[in-house]
């Protein structure tokens, strides 16, 4: 076990095949939307989102979501902002077309959200700086190495902060999502990349690590239910 969870696992999910499409991938999405809603994934983005605010209050703020899926995160921030009465534009960016696709009929009720199928390692990824970069369940896709990357770019590309909402690497969490699959998913997708997914995931002192080592100088890690982090890492002064 010790073995198992030592560090990350750099095994691919089916996820990461920017050519997925059809039934298993609307069925994963549809399940990972489930599994945010009930497990209280989506509070720890907007409850990191209503830390920002209060800190750097302004009348508009442009919200990067990169990673967006299904744009159900986007749909929950939307929500979330007009209940604080908060003007936001969002930018949705994925790597896989068909996701985009997705989500722009998801979310074609919402004014002010915009879509780029863009590859985070593209020189033409996100060419406009914008004031808040989020990930949800996407920064446990990358190596180490390309996550040094990534951030370095983050910080560059957001005016105030970089939020994170990603796994903890844990036994408990591991199993747990194992047995919940096998038993609740249609999605062979989910099976195979749910409990993968944590193995790939994080323990606190690598997080820590790597945003420093992308050379944020303010930030902080907070554990939140069900064996998530919430990381907001300040590209402005704190």
């Amino acid at each position: 076990m010790m073995t198992l969870f030592s560090r990350r696992s750099v095994q691919k999910e089916w996820m990461d095949d920017l050519g997925a499409e059809g039934e298993v991938l609307e069925q994963t999405l549809k399940e990972l939307k489930t599994i945010n809603r009930l497990l209280g994934g989506n509070y720890v983005t907007t409850s990191a989102l209503q830390k920002i605010v209060e800190h750097y209050p302004k009348g508009r703020y442009t919200i990067a979501d990169i990673g967006c899926g299904g744009g159900d995160m986007i749909r929950i921030m939307a929500n979330w902002a007009k209940k604080q009465g908060l003007t936001c534009r969002f930018i949705g960016i994925d790597a896989n077309p068909n996701i985009i696709r997705t989500a722009k009929e998801n979310l074609k009720d919402l004014p002010n959200v915009d879509f780029a199928c863009q590859n985070v390692f593209d020189d033409t990824f996100l060419n406009e700086k914008v004031d808040i970069i989020t990930c949800t369940l996407f920064t446990h896709h990358f190596t180490d190495e390309e996550l040094e990357l990534l951030f370095k770019n983050f910080k560059n590309k957001s005016n105030l902060c970089l939020i994170i909402n990603d796994l903890h690497r844990n036994p408990l969490a591991y199993y747990s999502i194992k047995i919940l699959t096998h038993w609740f998913s249609k999605s062979p997708m989910v099976k195979n990349d749910g409990p993968l997914s944590v193995l790939r995931s994080f323990r606190r002192n690598e997080l820590s690590h790597l945003i420093k080592t992308a050379g944020f100088h303010s930030f902080e890690i907070q554990w939140k239910w069900a064996f998530r982090w919430r990381v907001i890492a300040f590209s402005a002064g704190k």
